[in-house]
């Protein structure tokens, strides 16, 4: 859950940044369910003014907590579900972050450079069906069983993932993740819509984006080290005991939430049977077949591709809305942009700690934390693109935040070049994650701009599909060029390849920073495609 940064309500990436990912049908399980299910719907509406409750006064009161005899989400009638949630929601991105950093360490020691993407792709495609999943589940029967079985395989899979002894059973625990992730990210969202009142969710919702930013800054530290220290497996193996608390604290407070008595539909048969669980699966199933044949090419490798085409193109044709790859004017070109551009970042970002820690031979530690600067400009650049002075202004930010992005991710493999420091991989992601929190958040806005009432909801779940499709699709297409220009070669064993002049296969790196530098820039294309 990515991968993977504070930022304004409803606008995050597909690795948990933001609950809104997943489906429509989840989200509006109850009555003003709306807000809470609208990516994008925070204390500041569509035309960049503030929200208002029903009765024309802010929604937020000057500390942020919200007025009403309830004292607000930290008052008495809220305040262990609300730590719960914030608990669930920082270890989620604790996890996100500590996994970058762990990441290239726990490949090389399973002898998996060749599948490092895979690590990472296999999370974002599990978690693109079980958004699904998760949306059709709350709607028919509440989202406390996803909710809980969300929490549960997340926990499975960092305890599969941290005894793995080989690299296919380290894939298979991130996958488990993946569906662990994809199901309380959407189930969260709809507790939200069920447990308070529309006045105190911008409130809410702000604190999911603030829950981020302190594991952003410690997580990559503590993740590296640990894995210095301790190992690895211990970044993974540790976490699940976390969990334990949060569910304690929140236990209480969601066993008041009213029950969704299962319908003639609310069969286990008949969710996992829907068409938009059966059309993100096999979304999922042809990204895997279309990855595998990339990275094993030969003439067999022809049928998984083939299969894997079949599955993938109408399933994104259906998923998304009319128009969204030839890059319509309006809803069409913003949901495009939001797959090209968390794509073109997560993609680049997964990639980073592996170069640092093989070709420069910094620390897991080091390596972690270069990403750092990335999480806090991507919320200053939210901010900055929130100021109703810029309102005017959103399509040409957007456009700009994709500059900026392809920008960054062409002066990482600078670092590749003797004599320059590796420092210069921070100073880019700082750029790129400012260029991000004006081009996501902004999106998030410009959705809601142009979406019917009734409407918002299913674009927005539209949004974040293509969030998730982007992440899927080109990690695996950096993985497939990794493999494709030497980079499974990379020295699986010892310390780095700067150091003990191992062979070093810079190319491999340059080719997927390039192309991801390249996808950014079409998205910048895009922005002229917004209104």
């Amino acid at each position: 859950m990515t991968a993977d940064r504070p930022h304004d309500l409803g606008t995050g990436t597909g690795t948990g940044r933001d609950l809104g990912i997943g489906t429509d049908e989840g989200a509006d399980t109850a009555p003003g369910a709306e807000t809470a299910a609208t990516p994008g719907h925070s204390a500041r509406s569509a035309d960049g003014h503030s929200a208002r409750s029903a009765d024309g006064h802010s929604a937020r009161s000057a500390d942020g907590s919200g007025g009403g005899p309830d004292g607000g989400i930290l008052g008495r009638a809220h305040r262990a579900l609300t730590l719960g949630i914030i608990s669930v929601v920082s270890l989620v991105a604790f996890e996100a972050s500590a996994v970058n950093t762990a990441m290239p360490v726990a490949a090389r020691a399973l002898d998996g450079i060749g599948l490092y993407a895979f690590g990472f792709s296999a999370f974002f495609t599990a978690s693109l069906f079980a958004m699904a999943l998760a949306g059709e589940w709350s709607d028919r029967r509440g989202p406390l069983g996803p909710l809980f079985t969300g929490i549960a395989a997340f926990g499975a899979g960092l305890l599969v993932a941290g005894l793995a002894r080989s690299m296919g059973m380290f894939i298979v625990g991130r996958g488990v993740q993946g569906i662990g992730g994809g199901l309380v990210v959407v189930s969260l969202y709809v507790v939200v819509g069920r447990a308070y009142p529309e006045r105190l969710r911008p409130s809410i919702m702000a604190s999911f984006s603030a829950a981020w930013v302190v594991p952003v800054i410690v997580g990559p530290l503590v993740a590296g080290t640990v894995t210095e220290h301790l190992g690895w497996r211990w970044v993974f193996l540790a976490i699940p005991v976390l969990i334990l608390l949060p569910l304690v604290v929140m236990l209480p407070a969601l066993r008041t939430l009213p029950r969704t008595r299962p319908g003639a539909r609310g069969g286990a048969r008949q969710v996992l049977g829907s068409r938009r669980c059966l059309l993100a699966l096999a979304v999922a199933v042809g990204a895997c077949l279309l990855q595998y044949a990339g990275q094993h090419p030969s003439w067999l490798a022809l049928l998984p591709a083939a299969a894997g085409l079949a599955l993938l193109v109408p399933g994104i044709v259906r998923l998304l809305p009319r128009g969204t790859f030839r890059a319509a004017r309006g809803l069409p070109s913003v949901v495009l942009m939001r797959g090209l551009a968390a794509g073109a970042m997560v993609a680049a970002e997964s990639f980073i700690p592996l170069m640092l820690v093989t070709q420069r031979g910094l620390s897991a530690t080091l390596a972690g934390l270069s990403l750092t600067g990335g999480g806090l400009t991507w919320a200053l650049g939210s901010y900055v693109q929130s100021r109703p002075r810029l309102e005017p202004y959103r399509e040409r930010l957007m456009g700009l935040g994709m500059v900026l992005l392809a920008v960054a991710i062409a002066m990482v493999p600078l670092a590749l070049i003797d004599g320059v420091p590796a420092a210069i991989v921070a100073v880019a992601w700082t750029i790129g994650g400012f260029g991000m929190g004006l081009n996501i958040s902004s999106g998030g806005v410009l959705l809601l701009k142009l979406s019917r009432p009734e409407e918002a909801g299913s674009n927005s779940a539209s949004l974040q599909m293509s969030d998730a499709l982007g992440n899927v699709t080109f990690v695996g297409v950096g993985g497939v060029l990794f493999v494709a220009f030497g980079g499974a070669s990379i020295a699986p064993h010892g310390p780095a390849v700067a150091a003990t002049g191992a062979a070093s296969h810079p190319a491999a790196f340059v080719a997927v920073f390039a192309t991801m530098a390249l996808v950014a820039l079409l998205g910048g294309a895009v922005a002229r495609r917004l209104s």
